[in-house]
């Protein structure tokens, strides 16, 4: 009798540690899967500034660069007294359904922007012509904030304002995320951790909008779904870093 008790309890031991390593062994698998999962997703993003130099960056309609600069491992435009016509620089890459990282810190009573879709041709004089903006702006001190909500930091400039005011001062850093997928026909835009704006890309609603703007009439304004990012020069100082974007 004590044989039999002592073969069974040995059975259940026997049982009980092969359904530990069972557990243990897919505890294991789940855990190096998520992370395969998470060196994937970092892997998708791909740096377009390199922190060192404007590999990869060019002015709009122009054959070299003399006002972008890079300090302490950001682009920052240098403005100038003697400046005879603005210097924009854009990505010599191009761009369609995209999400793109990156922060930005702008002098007091500072503005300029980031457009996307942008076409560099002769034809268009500023990349605004062609690529819809969102705003980057000293809210408190400069006079375009005071033209509605709709050209503070944040807007997808002249079209939609955002939800709330969550920048950081003038001469602070701010972490901003935009949301490009003309699939979805989806656009948006994180400020500081906040979605702050929404929008649609194209068809009814997005002519809406632009029909209500000052871009009405401007015949290549928001028509492409692809094109190149641009950092705007607006004759005042301003900072963007860790900049990466990965496709969608």
């Amino acid at each position: 009798m004590k044989k039999i008790v002592l073969i069974g309890c040995s059975i259940l031991a026997f049982s009980a540690c092969k359904n530990e390593e069972k557990e243990t062994e897919t505890q294991v698998a789940a855990s190096e899967e998520i992370e395969v999962q998470q060196e994937e997703s970092q892997s998708e993003w791909k740096e377009i500034f390199n922190g060192k130099n404007l590999d990869g960056w060019k002015a709009y309609n122009k054959d070299s660069v003399s006002h972008w600069k890079v300090e302490d491992g950001a682009i920052a435009f240098v403005p100038s007294k003697d400046q005879k016509a603005s210097e924009n620089l854009i990505t010599e890459e191009e761009f369609g359904d995209f999400e793109m990282s990156f922060e930005w810190k702008i002098s007091e009573g500072g503005n300029s922007g980031v457009m996307w879709a942008v076409q560099e041709d002769e034809k268009f004089s500023e990349p605004y012509l062609t690529g819809p903006e969102i705003q980057v702006l000293d809210n408190q001190k400069h006079p375009d904030a005071k033209n509605g909500l709709n050209r503070t930091a944040g807007a997808l400039y002249d079209m939609v304002p955002p939800s709330k005011d969550v920048t950081k001062p003038a001469g602070e850093w701010n972490k901003e995320v935009i949301h490009i997928d003309h699939k979805e026909n989806k656009g948006w835009v994180e400020l500081n951790g906040t979605k702050v704006v929404e929008f649609p890309l194209h068809g009814e609603k997005w002519e809406e909008m632009v029909k209500k703007s000052k871009f009405a009439d401007w015949e290549g304004f928001g028509k492409h779904r692809k094109g190149h990012i641009a950092l705007q020069d607006h004759s005042d100082k301003v900072w963007y870093r860790n900049i990466k974007i990965k496709s969608l």
